[in-house]
């Protein structure tokens, strides 16, 4: 099941299945290159390591460029958390006047902006007269590269 907005599609996933994947012993190394050792011993579900709390994790794929200078691409899927509090900073899914956007919000004393990570967008400051709500909280982002 999805919902679409402009710029997120948000997706509910499908937790009776895990799936495990080998993970290697050896850790890989972003530095100078290591012997390598071919163990594949241990399992890794995704599910597990990824989503904390599952009856209030979503996914949903990022559309547009609002965000990329955070990193967060066009076709990036988010995993985010509605259960986590909202805070100074976070990477936010919010609900802003019927659609979703995807912001880092900041608390400002009486209104909060949503600021994105493109400098050819401008922040939105959200106030009592908005129909606003923090969707969820990011906490992981998969992509392609």
């Amino acid at each position: 099941m999805s919902m679409k907005s402009d710029n997120l599609e948000i997706l509910i996933p499908d937790n009776s299945n895990p799936i495990s994947i080998s993970l290697s012993e050896s850790p890989v190394h972003a530095g100078f290159p290591s012997p390598a050792e071919n163990f594949m011993e241990n399992k890794l579900d995704l599910n597990k390591l990824l989503i904390k709390n599952p009856s209030s994790t979503f996914f949903a794929k990022v559309r547009g460029e609002s965000m990329i200078e955070d990193g967060v691409e066009d076709g990036d899927i988010l995993i985010i958390d509605k259960s986590v509090t909202p805070y100074d900073g976070s990477l936010s899914v919010c609900f802003l006047d019927g659609d979703f956007t995807l912001k880092r919000v900041r608390v400002m004393d009486d209104y909060l902006l949503l600021m994105p990570s493109n400098k050819k967008f401008k922040p939105i400051k959200v106030g009592k007269e908005n129909d606003f709500m923090v969707w969820g909280v990011v906490k992981y982002i998969i992509k392609k590269i």
